[in-house]
């Protein structure tokens, strides 16, 4: 008959049948699982487990009916790999700052459509979207114009060949494992981590936020311009008040366009995205149109006259006819154009100087690609702000300088122009490449799509670009280039004039499409804060986080309409551009620097599908995106950078910890091995001595910091300088005790950041606490980066037997840091020691210098004074002189050790002379050796009797673990102790101990004892007549005996040595020099 295997889970759920109820049916089951394997005939029993009930039916199917009982008890923490394929295979995206993908994924992730999205729709079409809009219809003529064909084709080529190279960067990421949708900032925060990520996705935020802005000012300047001009709410009233009315105008419509497009993003944002595609059309119609004009002038270029005064363009406004006087019946009458010009409609007029002498020409503002047009178009013309459009080569002949120009119809330069300014109006025309990747949650295969259809729209986009400023040099004269608003031409579009069949496709198309673009600005830049706000990088702006019931980000876009309207209120495009130029080239600076980093790190997790990458390529990306921040404008770029930096050090020092394994913390960790290889594994330079220090930490019963002054005083010490292990050890085995490992560890970090003490815990289990401390003096530390100074507080309970950190704890302690050549400071009330707010405004540091230790004493109130606490503090230096010493001369000398040491302080020689041994020092030692004796009877009887009390314990232990066939005949226990037995012990141990105590009281001191206390109560009474009111007392301490039967005796000599001082630092050196003279 098969064996039938019983299955016991970890957790046992409410089967609470009577015992032999559950027999019975275990026997049923038996029965059923032998019939079961006899039809199967497989002959290999089946598990059964009558504990699982129908609610583990689920869990138990991982392993039913295959051999894994040895795994069961992990199933619920290691799921079968069946299961875990089947999640994976089911993967859905989330959207992100929501929940962390990583976490949580069952019983978080909501049932979502299954995404069909390909890669024409989902990536290629909408970074078409994003990258054609505003800039390619109202100034890329005028930017070929202003910088001729040559220079702008460079400016082109330089913006696209940022955006391709960030591509290939950012495809490398995005195809590095699965990218919840999040876009850009879900790589660059997951890649170089919470403080990068934190500050480039605010940059990110800020810079589609202004790009909205872009669009909104883009929208209403073709509204008010091209469309209906007397919309207008401002009118000039004087000449050249045009701009300053046309910005006014800007702020007004703009500040209710944002206002209405707000309402429909709140209101109904499936819309927005349902419009996407007509919107997209727009664009698409638009740029054929312009391709058909550019067909279309090779054979019938169409008619647009300019008029020329000279070789100055005329702005065709306020006159129709292109010359001074027509004659009509033989009769000569003036013009329109005579009358802006002379002070009367008559031939006899005052006229303007340049007026009389220059003839007015009629031109073709676009001749055609046939022209050669193109040789006049490919030199730049850059202006200052108000000076007059020429043509170059048409004949002209000056006026008079003193000629007033502001009232004439010339058509005038609004700003002033020059290369970097025009990179920066011209960048925001190839930012959108991100739209793909921030659509990775409805792609399909993300993965594919995202490289392919990104990297084929920017090729696209760089091709309608570059084409499209050599067909414009080629077909539109100079003059109506650089004709920013087409007043030349009748205040049309000048692209407009170009297009076929008529201008009015490319104003529609390009109004919706601004439009459209300003809506998915102000759709997408609330939900990118909202996720940047779930994440819980940046605290003060969780209030962002929250939202409407379906998850639409209402405070997000509350701020983001807010932001909008500051570029609403700038009014210029010409000055948004370059503001959000800033913002995108940082963030795809950022996401270069990822792929970089991750690619020189080589992480086993840097995996991506896609190839074609190099790191090459990502640091020519981030040097082209740093170039251009500083080529678009450099104050902007500096202060783009103040604001990340801000951002980063605030995420730095307030943020929320975050862990997602990114490149920064791997280079950080490469870094660290490196630096770790290259130190010496050997002391370091006296130059470059500090102190590294390990402190060790006494713990209570709840494992918290008996003495958290400790730390205060390290801090006060290192000032986050140089290393600090602290460490400290629990009695125990470490299996039984890791659960209070991590309270401990967890308790001594809190400690540690309330006490600002940067370093490292550790913490230690050991069976013996003296065993503890010794692996912590030995192993803490790693390669060169070890301590070479302990610090410790004084045992105050050291006389108390029952206390675990005794005096054998200690003195080992002394005498283990002097084997290991590490110094030792023990602070002696460490409780008295002042915290970090503490203040003394007055008061010394008194050092005793009795012997040479390296330098330690002088060169720690040095370090101590550097922080707050201790820096009014003078520092005094006292040292002793013997009857043979010339204290003059050695108040001299150490006064010039001082001054070479550049340390100041002042000098006092304490004269020490010999005298008699009093008989208070000689009844003290007394009784410290009386007392030492009567410790050590005590511990001795005390030993024998717990050694008894052992003895019976482990019988009796015995005796219970004994096989219960053998229990029904208890084996007798022969107790030690009879009644003849304790009566004769008791007598024994009375006699023993009274001839004992009288040898005691009988006993007299010895000699070296006497001299040692002799020594601790003179050397006391001169510290405590120099330095009772100072505020620290730094002491040479000395060594242990080496005879270990004196250690209690050593507690006794230090505890006189410093007796009656509130603050004592007992300080032993490593022996070795830790200060010098020389530089």
């Amino acid at each position: 008959m098969p064996t039938s295997f019983t299955v016991v889970p970890v957790e046992a759920q409410g089967d609470e049948r009577a015992p032999a109820e559950r027999d019975g049916q275990e026997k049923e089951e038996d029965e059923e699982d032998d019939e079961r394997d006899r039809r199967s005939g497989d002959g290999v029993a089946r598990e059964s487990s009558p504990f699982i009930d129908s609610a583990e039916v689920d869990r138990g199917n991982m392993y039913e009916g295959k051999n894994m009982a040895l795994f069961e008890e992990e199933m619920d923490s290691n799921p079968m790999v069946s299961s875990l394929l089947n999640k994976l295979a089911n993967y859905t995206n989330l959207t992100q700052g929501v929940v962390e993908h990583e976490a949580d994924e069952d019983s978080k992730r909501k049932e979502v459509k299954v995404p069909r999205m390909g890669t024409f729709i989902g990536v290629y079409l909408p970074c078409l979207q994003n990258i054609l809009g505003v800039i390619l219809f109202l100034r890329l003529t005028w930017i070929v114009g202003t910088a001729g064909v040559l220079e702008s084709f460079i400016i082109v080529f330089m913006c696209c060949a940022c955006t391709m190279l960030t591509a290939i960067s950012m495809s490398a990421i995005a195809t590095n494992g699965v990218v919840p949708a999040g876009g850009s900032y879900y790589m660059i925060s997951r890649s170089l981590g919470p403080e990068f990520g934190g500050a480039v996705g605010l940059c990110f935020y800020l810079g589609t936020t202004f790009a909205g802005a872009m669009y909104i000012l883009g929208t209403i300047e073709i509204l008010l311009t091209y469309i209906s001009p007397s919309a207008a709410i401002f009118k000039a009233e004087e000449v050249g008040e045009e701009t300053e009315a046309l910005l006014n105008n800007m702020r007004v419509y703009g500040t209710c366009i944002i206002v209405l497009m707000a309402i429909v993003v709140f209101v109904g944002v499936k819309y927005v995205n349902k419009l996407a595609l007509v919107f997209l059309a727009c664009v698409i119609l638009s740029i054929i149109a312009i391709y058909a004009g550019v067909i279309k002038t090779a054979f019938d270029p169409p008619d647009f006259p300019i008029c020329l005064l000279g070789n100055r363009t005329l702005s065709k406004r306020n006159f129709d006819v292109c010359a001074k006087f027509t004659e009509s019946n033989n009769e000569t009458k003036t013009t329109a154009l005579w009358g802006l010009f002379c002070d009367s409609p008559l031939l006899n007029a005052t006229c303007d100087d340049y007026f009389s002498l220059n003839n007015v020409t009629e031109i073709q503002g676009i001749p055609g690609i046939m022209s050669g047009v193109l040789a006049d178009n490919l030199w730049s013309t850059y202006t200052e702000k108000g000076s007059i459009v020429e043509k170059k080569g048409q004949p002209s002949v000056a006026g008079s300088e003193e000629t007033k120009m502001s009232g004439l119809p010339y058509v005038f330069t609004d700003i002033m122009t020059y290369f970097t300014m025009l990179v920066g109006i011209y960048f925001p025309s190839v930012t959108g490449i991100m739209a793909g990747s921030n659509r990775s949650g409805d792609l399909k295969d993300a993965q594919k799509s995202i490289p392919t259809g990104t990297i084929l729209a920017i090729s696209t986009t760089s091709f309608i670009y570059l084409s499209c400023i050599v067909l414009f040099g080629a077909c539109i004269e100079g003059v109506i280039l650089r004709d920013k608003f087409g007043e030349a031409v009748k205040g049309n579009l000048v692209v407009g004039t170009l297009a076929w069949p008529s201008p009015w496709v490319i104003v529609i198309g390009s109004f919706f499409s601004t439009c459209g673009a300003g809506l998915q600005s102000l759709t997408g830049a609330p939900r990118l804060l909202q996720a940047i706000a779930r994440d819980g990088i940046v605290p003060f702006i969780r209030v962002f986080g929250h939202g409407k019931a379906n998850g639409e980000p209402t405070w997000a876009l509350l701020l983001t309409a807010g932001i909008c309207e500051i570029g609403i209120l700038i009014a210029s495009l010409d000055s948004v551009a370059p503001i959000l130029s800033m913002f995108f080239l940082m963030c795809y600076m950022f996401v270069n620097l990822a792929c970089a980093v991750q690619t020189l790190l080589r992480t086993p997790n840097w995996r991506p599908r896609f190839k074609y990458y190099h790191w090459t390529l990502s640091f020519l990306g981030m040097s082209l995106c740093l170039a251009l921040m500083f080529i678009c404008s450099w104050y902007y770029a500096l202060i783009a950078m103040l604001i990340a930096g801000c951002i980063y050090k605030y995420i730095e020092y307030r943020g929320a910890e975050k862990e997602w394994g990114d490149g920064i913390r791997g280079l950080s960790l490469n870094a660290a091995r490196y630096a770790l290889l290259r130190v010496e594994d050997g002391p370091p330079h006296t130059k470059n001595w500090r102190p590294q220090l390990l402190v060790l930490l006494n713990l209570d019963s709840e494992q918290l910091v008996k003495h958290p002054r400790l730390l205060s005083f390290t801090s006060q010490l290192k000032a986050g300088k140089g290393l600090t292990i602290v460490g400290s050890v629990l009695q125990g085995i470490y299996l039984d005790k890791c659960t209070e490992t991590q309270k401990a560890e967890e308790n001594v970090k809190a400690l540690m950041a309330v006490e600002k003490t940067k370093g490292f815990c550790q913490i230690v289990v050991s069976p013996n606490f003296r065993d503890g401390i010794s692996c912590l003096i030995q192993s803490a530390g790693l390669g060169g980066m070890k301590h070479n100074t302990v610090l410790m507080a004084w045992p105050q309970s050291w006389k108390q037997t029952e206390n675990r950190f005794s005096w054998k704890n200690f003195v080992d302690t002394v005498r283990e840091t002097t084997a290991a050549q590490q110094a030792l400071l023990v602070a002696k009330n460490i409780d008295l020691f002042p915290t970090n707010q503490e203040r003394f405004t007055e008061g010394n540091i008194d050092v005793w210098w009795i012997v040479h230790d390296g330098g330690m004493l002088m060169l720690l109130p040095f370090l101590l004074r550097q922080h707050k606490v201790w820096r009014k503090c003078k520092m005094r230096i006292f040292t002793v002189a013997q009857m043979d010493d010339n204290s003059i001369q050695m108040k001299k000398d150490l006064q010039m050790f001082l001054y070479h040491l550049r340390l100041n302080a002042e000098v006092e020689v304490v004269e020490m002379f010999e005298n008699d041994i009093s008989a208070f020092t000689y009844e003290k030692t007394l009784m410290m050796e009386q007392r030492s004796q009567m410790l050590k009877q005590m511990q001795l009887s005390k030993n024998e009797r717990e050694r008894e009390a052992q003895l019976i314990h482990d019988r009796n232990t015995a005796s219970r673990s004994a096989p219960a066939v053998k229990a029904a005949v208890p084996e007798k226990v022969q107790m030690t102790w009879t009644k003849e037995k304790l009566v004769a012990e008791k007598h024994k141990n009375k006699d023993s101990n009274i001839s004992g105590f009288k040898d005691i009281f009988n006993m007299k001191p010895n000699q070296s004892n006497v001299r040692r206390m002799h020594t601790a109560v003179k050397l006391n009474g001169v510290v405590l007549n120099k330095s009772q009111h100072a505020q620290l007392v730094l002491l040479n301490m000395p060594g242990p005996p080496k005879n270990r039967k004196g250690d209690e005796n050593y507690m006794e000599f230090l505890e006189v040595l410093t007796e009656g001082l509130d603050r004592v630092l007992l300080v032993r050196g490593s022996g070795r020099e830790v200060i010098t003279i020389y530089s």
